[in-house]
């Protein structure tokens, strides 16, 4: 940690040294906003989970903008309008009584995330460069995992729905964590705006579109990787492990609140340990390890089912969210470094919006499927698909080392630099 720390430019310590502080807001609220909705605002449960949906949906919708948006007047301008409509979203909802007034408040936060993604990452990469970028994801990834455990643990300590107010509290805490990165952006890094450069042969930035951008081999396979990764992955967290925990396995809600906090656990404990490892290694074989970890993660937790309501269901849930996320320290650093050295600097933000929009879009579709299978209870039959799509990532890796260049696959890394854009 101290010879990466003394090799970042002093934006990138900017950067980095206040994640966790901004992620402890969004962790206050993510756990219970649906709570909030439901039991604290009387809004049916049904109607709680559309709400819900607005975030993501909205977020998918304007990825893409957000993407050309980062490229054309800079990744620096696009964060800026996305963190005050968080703010504003987050304040709103503190306050909403109504339906209406909670679906324009989480219509604001699901702008956010939809054009701070791909701007944020097109920042990061403006900063830092080389392997220097690799360990940037993957220390970042697990700031935000820590920042949100612990902003977790310390929103359910406060938050009671027998005192509404409490929940007014955690919003606006959530809000205020917004003007962290406002002051960071408007202050120590308001010279480093990201803005894309003119192409050398002189041709705009609107020529380059996503189509055109899709037509290269590396970025389909990554892009579907991306997918299905997070289709089995991160879009089963919220949904597909916890259904199956508790319908299948028949654990405690006390044991899947556990099994959050070993995961957060073994990504703050291990995720240094891990860059260090897969230094210098083809980032394409790390997502095949990856694949195989979660596989494992999978079979885990299909194991818990063989012994609903005993103490073997309870290690099997715990040991796969440990496992899961040992793959997840894998994922993190190998993707968006990845995408980024592909991408031209004229065309990041659209490179960082691909990826994006394929990480929402496995996040929505997986409680979808989850959901129907769980339902019908096809346990075995989703497990299976699983560690299905475990292989489908592994042979995606082995097709997009073909057309990936060593540069962007971590065979070649350049020297770590700082990109100075007046």
């Amino acid at each position: 940690m101290r010879s990466f720390w003394a090799a970042l430019p002093t934006e990138g310590r900017w950067l980095l040294s206040t994640v966790a502080i901004q992620t402890l807001g969004r962790g206050l609220t993510l756990p219970f906003t649906l709570i909030y909705l439901h039991e604290v605002r009387g809004f049916d449960l049904g109607l709680s989970g559309t709400l819900m949906a607005l975030i993501a949906i909205v977020g998918l919708a304007v990825t893409g903008p957000g993407g050309v948006l980062t490229d054309r007047y800079g990744a620096r301008a696009v964060l800026l309008v996305g963190i005050v409509m968080m703010i504003a979203g987050n304040a709103l909802l503190a306050f909403a009584t109504t339906p209406a007034a909670a679906a324009i408040a989480l219509v604001l936060i699901g702008l956010n995330f939809g054009v701070s993604w791909p701007a944020f990452n097109a920042l990061i990469a403006v900063v830092v460069e080389g392997e220097l970028r690799q360990q940037y994801y993957g220390i970042n990834f697990a700031l935000v995992n820590l920042g949100i455990g612990v902003g977790g643990i310390i929103g359910g300590l406060f938050a009671n729905v027998d005192r509404p107010d409490t929940f007014t509290v955690i919003f606006l805490g959530d809000a205020a964590s917004g003007l962290i990165p406002l002051a960071l952006l408007l202050g120590p890094l308001r010279h480093v705006h990201g803005r894309a450069a003119q192409p050398e042969d002189g041709s705009a930035h609107a020529t380059v579109g996503y189509l055109q951008i899709l037509r290269e081999p590396a970025v389909r396979w990554l892009t579907a990787l991306t997918f299905v990764a997070m289709f089995i992955g991160y879009g089963q967290l919220e949904a597909g492990f916890p259904g199956f925990s508790r319908q299948i396995a028949e654990v405690s809600t006390r044991t899947v609140g556990l099994a959050f906090a070993v995961n957060t656990a073994v990504i703050v404990l291990l995720q240094f340990t891990v860059l260090k490892k897969i230094s210098g290694h083809r980032r394409t074989r790390v997502m095949i390890v990856m694949a195989v970890i979660w596989a494992a993660a999978w079979g885990l937790l299909g194991a818990s089912g063989m012994a609903p309501g005993g103490a073997g269901a309870v290690v099997g849930v715990l040991s796969f969210m440990a496992v899961f996320a040992l793959g997840e320290t894998l994922l993190q650093p190998t993707v968006p470094a990845m995408s980024n050295d592909l991408a031209a600097d004229h065309t990041r933000g659209r490179y960082n919006a691909l990826s994006a929009g394929a990480f929402q879009g496995g996040a929505i579709a997986g409680p979808v499927v989850a959901g129907f299978l769980l339902e019908h209870d096809l346990g075995s039959i989703y497990v299976g698909l699983m560690v299905l799509g475990c292989a489908a990532i592994a042979g995606m890796a082995l097709a997009l080392e073909r057309h990936v260049p060593d540069s962007a696959n971590g065979r070649n890394p350049a020297v770590p630099t700082v990109t100075q854009t007046p």
